[in-house]
């Protein structure tokens, strides 16, 4: 079929060849017909293989194919979010969609340097050094000025006709097109026919800058699911490495991630645990957590979801079932975790060996320290006892031979004497008492602590210990160590008066409990602390003398304790009261005011 065509492409260097550089076969002077004929025919056959040039009516079906197979090469190098793979897609389409020989991608490195990713020839399976000459110049110029290079015939193009790779590969058609994201080059795409019947066409460059800007956004996409590939990977390498405990909730509570640290502080297997996108349901985090943990841990994780504010805990009592750690606990909402929706990050610390040593250097400072008070207090008592020694045995002496004046002086020395040292015991006494340091104090990290360190202690370790604390207990202003020494005393005397129950043999196999119970009522603004024990309990009388100085049920006691208790708490403004039962047990309840009043 004969045709006639017109070549409507701009002349070169013409005012309107903007966007690419071109060159074509110059005349000079009138042409044979038998060239006239041989150019018709060649026309003819790249109408075959291109109908792109096609004028006819099939112009408008032309258009249809070119935008149904733009469409199948968008979904091709699509098709996958790994570099690699969508390079070698869009090398192979971009060959089979222009009908191309050869072709390479080319991209700049991070030295901005040109690196070759993919390449195809094919008449061989690989390119070879050779087949990269003419590549190499033209793709430097493309990225230097970031435009377009066509030639339909580089054997009569001034540019390339005398470079060795053009003859001797017989080059004719070149497209070089700059592959850009947000008008910055970030490469190139190449390609080449020497065939005459597959010359590439000014509309085929047209197509293949469009082709071009997909391909760079399917490579832009690719970078970044590999910059996001990377950045979870080294995500996932320091949650897992993480000594801190790390656990993500969504906001059903469902674990989303819990890395080693956190599996070995719950004492949990993970394969034990569902994660959210695992094949079965995901676990909830409560589910796991001993049934007399649930609660305090659920009253964290709401205060999160409920504020949107971060909550932290220095330390936090937590009973595993098997031990109890120390934790220090900070909770974080986050915007989005994987399955969407809101979420929680905590991180978790086992800073029980800390605590525990912290109390050894304390304990250690504090026995340092009445060592040498007490080294201090026996020097000046041996001085006073000294010089009552010393006259009592000169008042024997002194009677014997009726020296009654030097005896009188014997007499009052140790008189004056044994009074200076009732005023120094006096005066240590009074030192023992010093004022009050009152801070605002959370009970609950009061009682937790205390029990923290009794419960290592033999005499408590059988002790079964039952704790209700309400949620709502507010901090208290106290001094923190005289309000400790008072429930320290409490809780010895309850394992004292079940140690007491259990030395009769009906009674030697009971189980040792004791209860502490604290509520806040805010109509008054008080703190109840309730020390409850199924000891031997006392008798009314007994029980109406139990704050009376000097007086005491046990053998060898001083009946100190419970006097300086009851002193203690109402100086802190509060009460101190006891109800019990002989053979039943004993309930101390300790009443704290909120606020202290304030003092010029």
């Amino acid at each position: 079929m004969k045709r006639t065509y017109e070549d409507k492409r701009p002349n070169p260097g013409g005012p309107d060849d903007n966007s690419h550089d071109e060159r074509s076969l110059n005349d000079s002077g009138p042409m044979p017909a038998d060239l006239f004929a041989d150019l018709e025919a060649t026309l003819d056959q790249v109408a075959e293989t291109n109908p792109r040039i096609d004028t006819d009516d099939r112009e408008e079906a032309g258009h249809t194919t070119d935008l149904r197979a733009l469409l199948e090469v968008s979904m091709a190098i699509n098709s996958s979010l790994v570099l690699d793979d969508v390079l070698q897609n869009v090398m192979h389409k971009a060959i089979e969609f222009m009908k191309a020989e050869r072709g390479l991608i080319m991209l700049l490195d991070d030295e901005n340097r040109l690196q070759t990713r993919a390449a195809y020839n094919l008449s061989r399976d690989e390119m070879l050094s050779d087949d990269y000459r003419i590549s190499s110049s033209v793709a430097s110029e493309v990225v230097k000025t970031g435009r377009s290079i066509y030639t339909s015939d580089a054997m009569a193009d001034e540019r390339y006709a005398a470079q060795k790779s053009v003859l001797e590969l017989h080059l004719r058609s070149i497209m070089c097109v700059p592959l850009k994201v947000k008008s910055q080059v970030i490469g190139v795409i190449y390609l080449d026919n020497s065939s005459e019947t597959k010359m590439f066409l000014k509309s085929d460059l047209y197509l293949f800058e469009l082709y071009a800007q997909m391909v760079s956004n399917a490579l832009h996409n690719a970078r970044i699911y590999q910059s996001l590939l990377h950045l979870k990977k080294y995500s996932d390498s320091v949650v897992k490495s993480s000594p801190i405990g790390i656990v993500v909730l969504d906001s059903g509570g469902h674990i989303a991630t819990i890395n080693p640290a956190a599996l070995e502080i719950f004492d949990l297997n993970r394969r034990d645990l569902n994660l959210i996108g695992d094949d079965a349901a995901s676990t909830v985090f409560l589910d796991v957590l001993p049934s007399n943990q649930k609660s305090r841990w659920h009253r964290m994780i709401n205060t999160v979801f409920a504020t949107g504010d971060e909550f932290s805990d220095a330390r936090f009592y937590h009973d595993t079932g098997y031990i109890e750690k120390v934790l220090s606990i900070k909770m974080s909402p986050i915007p989005q975790v994987p399955g969407g929706g809101d979420g929680l990050v905590m991180a978790i610390e086992d800073v029980t060996e800390k605590v525990t040593m912290e109390r050894y250097v304390i304990l250690s400072e504090k026995l340092v320290a009445r060592g040498e008070m007490a080294a201090s207090v026996a020097h000046e008592l041996n001085n006073y006892l000294s010089i009552i020694s010393n006259n009592a045995e000169l008042l024997g002496l002194n009677l014997q031979h009726e020296r009654y004046d030097k005896a009188g002086f014997n007499s009052k020395s140790i008189v004056e004497n044994v009074f200076k040292i009732k005023r120094f015991v006096d005066s240590l006494m009074d030192f023992s008492k010093p004022e009050p340091e009152y801070i605002s104090y959370d009970i609950r990290h009061l009682i937790d602590d205390l029990l923290f360190s009794l419960r290592i202690q033999p005499r408590f370790k059988l002790v079964h210990f039952t704790l209700d604390l309400a949620d709502d207990l507010p901090n208290v202003e106290i001094d923190v160590g005289q309000i400790q020494q008072v429930l320290m005393n409490l809780l010895n005397n309850a394992v004292d008066a079940i140690d007491q129950r259990t030395t009769n043999e009906d009674e030697k196999e009971m189980k040792r409990e004791i209860g502490i119970t604290a509520k806040y009522h805010q109509s008054k603004e008080q703190v109840t602390v309730a020390i409850t024990d199924n000891g031997i309990g006392m008798n009314k009388e007994t029980a109406d003398k139990i704050f009376t100085l000097h007086f005491t049920t046990k053998k060898g006691g001083h009946g100190l304790g419970l006097y300086n208790c009851k002193k203690i708490v109402e100086g802190h403004g509060g009460e101190l009261q006891v109800d019990s039962a002989l053979g039943e047990g004993t309930t101390f309840t300790l009443t704290l005011p909120r606020f202290q009043p304030k003092h010029d």
